[in-house]
Protein backbone atom coordinates (compact mmCIF):
# COMPACT_ATOMS: atom_id res chain seq x y z
CA UNK A 1 0.00 0.00 0.00
CA UNK A 2 3.15 2.53 0.86
CA UNK A 3 5.00 1.56 -2.45
CA UNK A 4 1.41 2.95 -3.93
CA UNK A 5 0.98 5.51 -2.76
CA UNK A 6 4.65 6.78 -3.78
CA UNK A 7 4.01 5.78 -7.24
CA UNK A 8 0.30 8.00 -7.11
CA UNK A 9 2.51 10.98 -5.23
CA UNK A 10 4.93 11.24 -8.02
CA UNK A 11 2.40 10.52 -10.61
CA UNK A 12 0.32 13.91 -9.25
CA UNK A 13 3.71 15.36 -9.18
CA UNK A 14 4.03 15.17 -12.70
CA UNK A 15 0.46 16.41 -13.27
CA UNK A 16 1.24 19.54 -10.87
CA UNK A 17 4.67 20.08 -13.26
CA UNK A 18 2.44 19.73 -16.20
CA UNK A 19 0.07 22.88 -15.01
CA UNK A 20 3.07 25.02 -13.66
CA UNK A 21 4.36 24.90 -17.01
CA UNK A 22 0.83 25.45 -18.44
CA UNK A 23 0.90 28.64 -16.33
CA UNK A 24 4.49 29.84 -17.10
CA UNK A 25 3.50 29.58 -21.15
CA UNK A 26 0.12 31.67 -20.56
CA UNK A 27 2.63 34.65 -18.64
CA UNK A 28 5.09 34.31 -21.43
CA UNK A 29 2.08 34.72 -23.98
CA UNK A 30 0.25 37.49 -21.70
CA UNK A 31 3.77 39.39 -21.57
CA UNK A 32 4.91 39.18 -25.32
CA UNK A 33 1.13 40.22 -26.52
CA UNK A 34 -0.58 41.75 -23.66
CA UNK A 35 -3.43 38.71 -23.41
CA UNK A 36 -6.93 39.88 -21.78
CA UNK A 37 -8.88 38.35 -19.88
CA UNK A 38 -10.91 36.66 -21.95
CA UNK A 39 -7.37 34.62 -22.71
CA UNK A 40 -6.44 34.42 -19.22
CA UNK A 41 -9.50 32.93 -18.17
CA UNK A 42 -9.96 30.44 -20.80
CA UNK A 43 -6.21 29.11 -20.73
CA UNK A 44 -6.24 28.93 -16.58
CA UNK A 45 -9.68 27.09 -17.25
CA UNK A 46 -7.65 24.96 -19.53
CA UNK A 47 -4.94 24.02 -17.12
CA UNK A 48 -6.73 23.08 -14.09
CA UNK A 49 -9.33 20.98 -16.05
CA UNK A 50 -6.17 19.23 -17.29
CA UNK A 51 -4.57 19.02 -14.22
CA UNK A 52 -7.89 17.43 -12.56
CA UNK A 53 -9.03 15.12 -15.52
CA UNK A 54 -5.40 13.86 -15.74
CA UNK A 55 -4.68 13.48 -12.45
CA UNK A 56 -7.98 11.62 -11.70
CA UNK A 57 -7.34 9.46 -14.34
CA UNK A 58 -3.53 8.55 -13.17
CA UNK A 59 -4.88 7.70 -10.14
CA UNK A 60 -7.51 5.05 -11.52
CA UNK A 61 -4.69 3.33 -13.84
CA UNK A 62 -2.55 2.44 -11.25
CA UNK A 63 0.63 2.87 -13.49
CA UNK A 64 3.52 2.83 -11.96
CA UNK A 65 5.14 5.47 -13.90
CA UNK A 66 4.09 8.24 -15.84
CA UNK A 67 6.86 7.60 -18.78
CA UNK A 68 8.32 9.29 -21.69
CA UNK A 69 5.22 8.90 -23.98
CA UNK A 70 2.72 10.58 -21.68
CA UNK A 71 5.35 13.55 -21.17
CA UNK A 72 5.07 14.31 -24.51
CA UNK A 73 1.20 14.46 -25.15
CA UNK A 74 1.21 16.52 -21.70
CA UNK A 75 3.71 19.33 -23.46
CA UNK A 76 1.24 19.02 -26.16
CA UNK A 77 -1.33 19.62 -24.02
CA UNK A 78 0.46 22.71 -22.81
CA UNK A 79 1.13 24.04 -26.20
CA UNK A 80 -2.86 23.25 -26.98
CA UNK A 81 -3.66 25.12 -23.77
CA UNK A 82 -1.65 28.00 -25.31
CA UNK A 83 -3.66 27.87 -27.94
CA UNK A 84 -7.07 27.99 -26.85
CA UNK A 85 -6.01 31.13 -24.58
CA UNK A 86 -4.93 33.25 -27.88
CA UNK A 87 -8.00 31.57 -29.71
CA UNK A 88 -10.15 32.80 -26.77
CA UNK A 89 -8.35 36.34 -26.53
CA UNK A 90 -8.40 36.89 -30.59
CA UNK A 91 -13.11 37.59 -29.66
CA UNK A 92 -11.07 40.70 -27.85
CA UNK A 93 -8.61 41.84 -29.63
CA UNK A 94 -6.59 40.42 -33.60
CA UNK A 95 -4.72 37.51 -32.53
CA UNK A 96 -0.96 37.13 -33.17
CA UNK A 97 -1.47 34.85 -35.83
CA UNK A 98 2.37 33.78 -36.28
CA UNK A 99 2.52 32.87 -32.71
CA UNK A 100 -0.77 30.80 -32.89
CA UNK A 101 0.54 29.04 -35.64
CA UNK A 102 3.68 28.18 -34.64
CA UNK A 103 2.41 26.73 -31.08
CA UNK A 104 -0.23 24.70 -33.19
CA UNK A 105 2.37 23.50 -35.72
CA UNK A 106 4.49 22.26 -33.33
CA UNK A 107 1.46 20.68 -31.62
CA UNK A 108 0.31 18.97 -34.63
CA UNK A 109 4.47 17.76 -35.24
CA UNK A 110 4.69 16.43 -31.78
CA UNK A 111 1.47 14.13 -32.15
CA UNK A 112 3.49 11.88 -34.44
CA UNK A 113 6.35 11.06 -31.48
CA UNK A 114 4.90 10.13 -28.58
CA UNK A 115 3.00 6.96 -29.95
CA UNK A 116 6.57 6.24 -31.20
CA UNK A 117 7.93 6.90 -28.50
CA UNK A 118 5.68 4.48 -26.28
CA UNK A 119 6.66 2.13 -28.71
CA UNK A 120 10.00 2.40 -28.59
CA UNK A 121 10.53 2.26 -24.68
CA UNK A 122 7.31 -0.24 -24.27
CA UNK A 123 5.29 2.14 -22.33
CA UNK A 124 2.19 1.65 -24.42
CA UNK A 125 -0.82 2.08 -22.32
CA UNK A 126 -5.05 2.85 -22.39
CA UNK A 127 -4.69 6.12 -20.72
CA UNK A 128 -1.97 7.30 -22.50
CA UNK A 129 -3.86 6.43 -25.60
CA UNK A 130 -6.76 8.12 -24.67
CA UNK A 131 -4.96 11.01 -23.40
CA UNK A 132 -3.30 11.45 -26.76
CA UNK A 133 -6.83 11.23 -28.79
CA UNK A 134 -8.46 13.52 -26.37
CA UNK A 135 -5.75 16.32 -26.49
CA UNK A 136 -5.83 15.72 -30.32
CA UNK A 137 -9.84 16.21 -30.53
CA UNK A 138 -9.70 19.28 -28.51
CA UNK A 139 -6.89 21.00 -30.57
CA UNK A 140 -8.92 20.74 -33.40
CA UNK A 141 -11.79 21.31 -32.08
CA UNK A 142 -10.55 25.01 -30.82
CA UNK A 143 -8.95 25.22 -34.15
CA UNK A 144 -12.18 24.76 -35.80
CA UNK A 145 -13.66 27.93 -33.48
CA UNK A 146 -10.74 30.49 -34.86
CA UNK A 147 -11.55 29.33 -38.57
CA UNK A 148 -15.26 29.51 -38.15
CA UNK A 149 -14.91 33.47 -37.28
CA UNK A 150 -13.88 33.49 -41.30
CA UNK A 151 -16.20 31.15 -42.78
CA UNK A 152 -19.27 30.52 -40.27
CA UNK A 153 -20.45 28.29 -37.78
CA UNK A 154 -20.69 25.28 -40.12
CA UNK A 155 -16.82 24.70 -39.74
CA UNK A 156 -17.53 23.95 -36.20
CA UNK A 157 -18.94 20.41 -37.26
CA UNK A 158 -15.28 19.22 -37.82
CA UNK A 159 -14.34 20.29 -34.07
CA UNK A 160 -17.58 18.96 -32.90
CA UNK A 161 -18.09 15.45 -34.99
CA UNK A 162 -15.83 13.27 -32.31
CA UNK A 163 -17.68 14.74 -29.68
CA UNK A 164 -21.26 14.36 -31.13
CA UNK A 165 -20.37 10.65 -31.59
CA UNK A 166 -19.43 9.71 -28.20
CA UNK A 167 -22.38 11.79 -27.57
CA UNK A 168 -24.54 9.22 -29.78
CA UNK A 169 -23.18 6.18 -28.33
CA UNK A 170 -24.16 6.97 -24.89
CA UNK A 171 -27.49 6.29 -26.63
CA UNK A 172 -26.70 3.40 -28.88
CA UNK A 173 -24.08 1.65 -27.33
CA UNK A 174 -23.00 -0.22 -30.36
CA UNK A 175 -21.32 2.75 -31.45
CA UNK A 176 -19.09 1.55 -28.63
CA UNK A 177 -17.26 -1.58 -30.31
CA UNK A 178 -13.60 -1.52 -31.12
CA UNK A 179 -13.27 -0.63 -34.67
CA UNK A 180 -10.45 -2.74 -37.05
CA UNK A 181 -6.99 -0.52 -37.66
CA UNK A 182 -7.30 1.88 -40.59
CA UNK A 183 -4.87 3.97 -41.88
CA UNK A 184 -7.31 5.99 -43.87
CA UNK A 185 -9.20 6.93 -41.00
CA UNK A 186 -5.28 7.92 -39.40
CA UNK A 187 -4.83 10.20 -42.50
CA UNK A 188 -8.05 11.51 -42.27
CA UNK A 189 -7.88 12.50 -38.49
CA UNK A 190 -4.50 13.92 -39.29
CA UNK A 191 -5.37 16.12 -42.34
CA UNK A 192 -8.07 17.88 -40.08
CA UNK A 193 -5.01 19.67 -37.76
CA UNK A 194 -3.56 20.81 -41.32
CA UNK A 195 -6.20 21.91 -43.05
CA UNK A 196 -7.34 24.71 -40.34
CA UNK A 197 -3.88 25.11 -39.59
CA UNK A 198 -4.03 26.22 -43.30
CA UNK A 199 -6.60 27.82 -43.41
CA UNK A 200 -6.36 30.06 -40.18
CA UNK A 201 -2.65 30.58 -41.35
CA UNK A 202 -4.41 32.89 -44.53
CA UNK A 203 -1.50 32.08 -46.64
CA UNK A 204 -3.75 31.83 -49.34
CA UNK A 205 -6.57 33.21 -51.02
CA UNK A 206 -10.13 33.29 -49.37
CA UNK A 207 -11.68 30.67 -51.99
CA UNK A 208 -8.53 28.39 -51.60
CA UNK A 209 -8.64 28.51 -47.75
CA UNK A 210 -12.63 27.79 -48.20
CA UNK A 211 -11.64 24.48 -49.94
CA UNK A 212 -9.38 23.51 -47.51
CA UNK A 213 -12.14 23.37 -45.08
CA UNK A 214 -14.25 21.91 -47.46
CA UNK A 215 -12.26 18.96 -48.04
CA UNK A 216 -11.45 18.60 -44.04
CA UNK A 217 -15.19 18.22 -43.71
CA UNK A 218 -15.73 16.44 -46.36
CA UNK A 219 -13.30 13.46 -45.44
CA UNK A 220 -14.15 13.92 -41.76
CA UNK A 221 -17.81 12.88 -42.60
CA UNK A 222 -17.12 10.25 -45.29
CA UNK A 223 -14.60 8.56 -42.18
CA UNK A 224 -17.17 8.68 -39.57
CA UNK A 225 -19.83 7.74 -41.89
CA UNK A 226 -18.10 4.47 -43.28
CA UNK A 227 -16.79 3.82 -39.08
CA UNK A 228 -20.73 4.20 -38.07
CA UNK A 229 -21.99 2.04 -41.27
CA UNK A 230 -19.67 -0.77 -40.20
CA UNK A 231 -20.50 -0.60 -36.69
CA UNK A 232 -23.58 -0.79 -37.28
CA UNK A 233 -23.35 -3.64 -39.70
CA UNK A 234 -21.23 -5.74 -37.15
CA UNK A 235 -23.77 -5.02 -34.26
CA UNK A 236 -26.56 -6.95 -36.50
CA UNK A 237 -24.36 -9.61 -37.78
CA UNK A 238 -23.27 -10.02 -33.89
CA UNK A 239 -26.43 -9.93 -32.65
CA UNK A 240 -28.13 -12.32 -35.14
CA UNK A 241 -25.50 -14.67 -34.38
CA UNK A 242 -25.89 -14.29 -30.41
CA UNK A 243 -28.95 -17.28 -29.66
CA UNK A 244 -31.83 -15.64 -28.45
CA UNK A 245 -31.89 -16.60 -24.97
CA UNK A 246 -27.81 -15.48 -24.54
CA UNK A 247 -29.34 -12.11 -25.68
CA UNK A 248 -31.61 -12.24 -22.90
CA UNK A 249 -29.34 -12.96 -20.16
CA UNK A 250 -26.79 -10.21 -21.86
CA UNK A 251 -29.29 -7.83 -21.39
CA UNK A 252 -30.93 -8.33 -18.16
CA UNK A 253 -27.15 -8.15 -16.72
CA UNK A 254 -26.79 -4.83 -17.67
Amino acid sequence: MALNNTFDARLQQETAVGAGVQILLLALLGTAIGMGPAGWLTGLTFAFATWAVLSRALHRSRLSSFGPANRVTLGRATLVGGVTALVADSFESSPPVTLLVGLTAVALILDGVDGKVARRTGTSSALGARFDMEVDAFLILVLSVYVSMQFGPWVLLIGGMRYGFVAAARVAPWLNAPLPPSFARKTVAALQGICLLLAGAELLPRAANLAVVLLALGSLVWSFGRDVLWLWRNSRTTVAEVPAEHRVLELAGR
